[in-house]
C-alpha cells in the first residue's frame, strides 16, 4: 500500500475499491457479480479461453453470495488497516520474516516493471525477509491457470528445497 500509485490503483481496482467501509463494496459487487468476473477475466492480462463456462460460473456463484463478498472485502480491509499497522510494527522493531519465502508474479503484470528502480519485488521482499527467492511467470493475472505446470514446478522445487 505504501508504494500505491495511479499505476497500481488503476490497474487494480479492488485494492481501493475492495478496502472501503461496508456496505459500499459489498452493495457495487452484489448488484452485478458478472460484471465483476467478466472485467477480471478479460482485462487483467490473461487470455480468456484460460476460463471455461463452468469456472466462470463458479467465481459468478462465489460473487453471487453476501458472506463470501463480505470475507472478500475484509480482506481487503484488513491490508489497507490493521496488516499496515503491524507491518509497521515489525519495521520498527526490526522483526523480519525468518522462514523461507517465495515470491511468483506475473511476467505481464505491471508488479515485472514497476518497481525496478528498488530493485523488483525481490529486492522489496528481501528488505523485510531473509531468504527469497521467486520471479515472474508467465502469463497475466491468473498465471496459475495459465502456466499451472510452470507454477507448480516452482512451488515444488521450493517447498522441497
Amino acid at each position: 500500500m505504501d508504494r500505491a500509485d495511479a499505476r497500481l490503483t488503476l490497474s487494480f481496482w479492488p485494492f481501493s475499491l475492495l478496502a472501503q467501509p461496508e456496505p459500499l463494496p459489498e452493495r457495487l459487487i452484489g448488484s452485478c457479480p458478472e460484471a465483476v468476473i467478466d472485467n477480471a477475466l478479460a482485462s487483467w492480462g490473461s487470455p480468456p479461453h484460460v476460463f471455461p463456462p463452468d469456472i466462470r460460473t463458479a467465481y459468478v456463484e462465489a460473487l453471487s453470495d453476501p458472506a463470501h463478498i463480505h470475507a472478500i472485502c475484509e480482506e481487503y480491509r484488513a491490508a489497507a488497516s490493521i496488516d499496515r499497522d503491524h507491518d509497521r510494527e515489525d519495521l520498527k522493531a526490526r522483526r523480519r520474516i525468518a522462514c523461507p519465502l517465495l515470491a511468483l508474479w506475473s511476467e505481464m503484470g505491471g508488479l515485472n516493471s514497476w518497481y525496478l528502480d528498488e530493485g523488483g519485488p525481490l529486492a522489496i521482499w528481501r528488505a523485510l525477509a531473509d531468504n527469497v527467492e521467486g520471479g515472474p511467470v508467465a502469463g497475466g493475472h491468473f498465471f496459475p491457470e495459465e502456466n499451472p505446470e510452470d507454477t507448480a514446478n516452482r512451488l515444488r522445487a521450493f517447498l522441497l528445497s
